[in-house]
């Protein structure tokens, strides 16, 4: 890889970095999980970078949200939040990086991206609603109901339309000048 690559590379990860952090306070407060643009951000840039750079993505963005900066939902910083009930789904972003960004280095085959979106939303409600259970104190299935039950048609939504836009953000990118 060339300077001139890496740097690209750098900025666009450091521009998904923006991203998530720019999108995800954008919410609407439900209780008790609040609907966010944060996932969306997080398909985005898992269809868009490699695995490590969409993860690396992820981290920086939840050090910043650590260290207090308001990226969290509801414009929430601190540690707080991941240690939290909603804390679970900001660390399951992990498992969408992971699984998307990985279908999507290997096919440009839009049915399989969103069927590994869908994948990777299910394991982020898995591990997120146990970790809204643990902290909680709730049953499981109260904890699908009021975590899962009321976003699952906004979310494939949002993986629907993040791909989309993946898609064409890289063709942008990777364009001949």
């Amino acid at each position: 890889m060339n300077t001139n690559s890496k740097t690209k590379t750098m900025a666009l990860t450091a521009m998904m970095t923006a991203v998530l952090a720019i999108l995800s306070p954008i919410s609407i407060p439900t209780t008790p999980v609040p609907i966010t643009l944060g996932l969306f951000a997080v398909f985005l840039t898992s269809a868009t970078l490699t695995p490590l750079l969409a993860s690396s993505s992820v981290c920086i963005y939840i050090l910043l949200g650590m260290v207090g900066l308001p990226v969290f939902s509801n414009y929430m910083g601190g540690p707080q939040v991941i240690v939290g009930p909603t804390g679970g789904y900001i660390i399951g972003y992990f498992a969408v990086t992971f699984i998307l960004s990985n279908v999507c280095r290997r096919t440009e085959n839009y049915p399989l991206r969103l069927t590994a979106a869908l994948l990777s939303l299910m394991i982020l409600y898995l591990f997120g609603t146990l970790w809204y259970v643990a902290i909680s104190g709730v049953s499981f299935w109260y904890g699908l109901s009021v975590c899962v039950a009321p976003f699952v048609v906004i979310d494939i939504a949002k993986a629907a339309v993040a791909l989309v836009l993946a898609d064409l953000l890289s063709r942008r990118i990777t364009k001949k000048k």
